[in-house]
């Protein structure tokens, strides 16, 4: 009869450092997987609640701009010229842009 024998295998130092390194990564690769995906996903949220301010904006420039446009019309200078007395004289009026 033969009898079989297992040799235990000898681990160094180095290996047994190496083998804990490579644990530690296996078990920390998930975490930060998922670390990085939630800081991304909220990133995600403050980039679209930034745009919707800047939509927001936008839309009160366009408003305001259209209310200066409106007021700078030439009906409404003669009705305020109208209404002070006064003449309307083209070579007076000056545009500030």
């Amino acid at each position: 009869m033969k009898s079989t024998s297992y040799s235990k295998i000898k681990w160094h130092k180095g290996d047994k450092i190496f083998q804990f390194v490579i644990i530690v990564l296996i078990l920390m690769i998930p975490i930060i997987t998922v670390y990085t995906s939630a800081t991304l996903a909220s990133s995600n949220i403050e980039v679209e609640q930034l745009k919707e301010k800047i939509t927001n904006q936008e839309n009160i420039n366009s408003s305001l701009s259209m209310q200066v446009d409106e007021l700078a019309s030439l009906s409404n200078i003669q009705s305020v010229a109208k209404l002070y007395g006064l003449s309307y004289n083209n070579d007076n009026i000056v545009v500030i842009k």
